[in-house]
């Protein structure tokens, strides 16, 4: 892994055959993270689900999310609701975790203020 910090990495393509993540790994990771984000118990799948005080900000959060994931090339999983947006993160390609994952994560913690 590189030096730079996962807000400030880019993601690569990932190739089928390429190996998940493993479970020590993906935890090393997650440590670099918003301590929101969780690890799911299979070792697949990081979460967050980020609240808002109403539905323009939602939408609003969405937008620039969805502009990360394009930038990026790679896409979470939402689930979008009046005050809040559930976003999951997995590789599916290589059936886990790749390090893709937690730089998306990292990009999109920086759309918002470090209190959130």
């Amino acid at each position: 892994m590189s030096d730079a910090a996962l807000q400030e990495r880019h993601c690569t393509p990932c190739t089928r055959g390429t190996a998940p993540l493993d479970h020590t790994r993906a935890t090393q990771l997650l440590g670099q993270l918003h301590a929101d984000w969780l690890l799911s118990a299979d070792g697949q799948t990081i979460s967050r689900d980020y609240g808002f005080t109403d539905f323009h900000q939602t939408m609003a959060f969405v937008n620039a999310l969805a502009w990360v994931a394009h930038t990026e090339d790679h896409h979470p999983d939402l689930e979008v609701g009046y005050r809040h947006c559930l976003v999951r993160y997995s590789t599916h390609l290589i059936g886990g975790l790749s390090e893709n994952d937690f730089i998306c994560a990292a990009r999109i913690d920086a759309l918002l203020p470090a209190a959130a």
